[in-house]
C-alpha cells in the first residue's frame, strides 16, 4: 500500500518509517519545511508538503494513497486544549476524503482514555466520551467517521520512551532543573504506562497490516512505572535532589505538568497483543532513563496523555 504519514518526521513518524518500508509499504510523508522534505527524500520518501494548520492538505494527502496513519500532534501543552481541537479538524479533513472508499485511517490517542472510572488500568475496550482530559476530542473525532463506515482504528500510546527522549518525563526533566529538585506527590505511587519508542512504531504497522475496523490498540509495554522510581532515576541522571512533595507543593516543582503530578495512567495491553501478535522487545523506562545523557536533553514533548 501507499501509506500516507503525518508526524513523519517526528519522534514516531521517523521510526514507523523504516517499519513500513520493511514491510514492503510505499510512504507519502507530510513535511512542512524544506529541511523536513529533504530528510524524508533521504529516507526514502516521497513528500506531501502540508501542515496541520491546514486541514486540506491532510485531506489530499490522504486522497493520494491507499491507507494514512495520522500521528502528527501539536505538543505544545500551553494550547492544549486548542491543539486537541486542531487534531480534530484535523481528522474530520482526512475523513472526508476517505469516505466511501475502504482505505483504513490509524489516529493517535493517549492511553489515559481508556482508564476506567473506577480506577486501574486503561483497556481497549472503554471508551469514556465525557473523560476530563481534552484529548478525547481525537478519540470523538475517530468515532464520528466511524459512525460514517469510514474504517477507523486507534493507537493509544503511553510515554513513548529512547536513551534521548521519554514522553511527559522530558519535560519534567525541564521543570526539575526549574525548581531544583526531582519530586513526586506523597508517596510516589502514582504510575504511568510506557514503551519504547521501536515497539511503538512497530505496533503501527501491525495495526495497519492486520487490525480491525474500529478496533483501539494500546501500545504500552509497561503497564505502570511509578512516579516515585521516575524520579529517582532522573535525580541519579541530573544530580538534582529527590524529594516527596504535598499537594500544596505541586504547582511549585511541576509547573504546568501539575495536572500530572498524582494521575495514573496504567495501560493493559493483553487484548492488543494477542490480536495483531505484537511481541515487544524494546528497553524498558528506567534502563532507558538511566543511559539517559541529560546534559543534552531536549525540552520536547514525545507522547500523548
Amino acid at each position: 500500500m501507499r501509506v500516507f504519514l503525518t508526524g513523519a518526521t517526528g519522534f514516531i513518524g521517523s521510526h514507523i518509517i523504516p517499519e513500513l518500508l520493511s514491510a514492503g509499504h510505499k510512504v507519502l510523508g507530510l513535511a512542512r519545511s524544506d529541511a523536513g522534505a529533504r530528510w524524508l527524500e533521504e529516507a526514502g520518501v516521497a513528500v506531501h508538503r502540508g501542515d496541520l494548520e491546514q486541514p486540506e492538505t491532510l485531506a489530499s494527502g490522504a486522497a493520494a494513497a491507499d491507507a494514512v496513519i495520522h500521528c502528527a500532534f501539536d505538543h505544545n501543552f500551553e494550547t492544549f486544549f486548542e491543539n486537541t481541537r486542531k487534531d480534530e479538524r484535523n481528522i474530520a479533513a482526512i475523513g472526508e476524503a476517505l469516505e466511501g472508499t475502504h482505505k483504513p485511517v490509524l489516529i493517535t490517542s493517549g492511553i489515559g482514555i481508556g482508564t476506567p472510572l473506577n480506577g486501574g488500568p486503561a483497556t481497549e475496550d472503554i471508551l469514556n466520551p465525557r473523560h476530563a482530559n481534552p484529548r478525547i476530542a481525537t478519540e470523538l473525532a475517530g468515532a464520528a467517521l466511524i459512525a460514517r463506515r469510514i474504517d477507523v482504528r486507534t493507537i493509544r500510546l503511553p510515554q513513548v520512551h529512547d536513551a534521548f527522549k521519554a514522553g511527559l518525563i522530558t519535560p519534567l526533566v525541564a521543570e526539575a532543573r526549574r525548581s531544583g529538585a526531582v519530586a513526586y506527590l506523597g508517596e510516589g505511587q502514582s504510575r504511568w504506562a510506557a514503551a519504547h519508542v521501536s515497539d511503538v512504531a512497530k505496533l503501527y504497522v501491525l495495526a495497519l497490516d492486520k487490525g480491525e475496523p474500529g478496533a483501539r490498540y494500546h501500545a504500552s509495554v509497561e503497564e505502570g512505572v511509578t512516579a516515585r522510581a521516575i524520579a529517582e532515576a532522573i535525580g541519579l541522571g541530573t544530580g538534582l535532589p529527590v524529594r516527596s512533595i504535598s499537594a500544596e507543593e505541586v504547582e511549585h516543582f511541576f509547573g504546568w505538568m501539575a495536572p500530572f503530578a498524582g494521575l495514573d495512567m496504567m495501560g493493559a495491553n493483553a487484548w492488543t497483543r494477542e490480536r495483531l501478535g505484537w511481541d515487544p522487545a524494546g528497553t524498558d523506562l528506567l534502563s532507558d532513563l538511566a543511559a539517559m545523557d541529560y546534559s543534552t536533553l531536549a525540552a520536547g514533548v514525545t507522547s500523548t496523555v
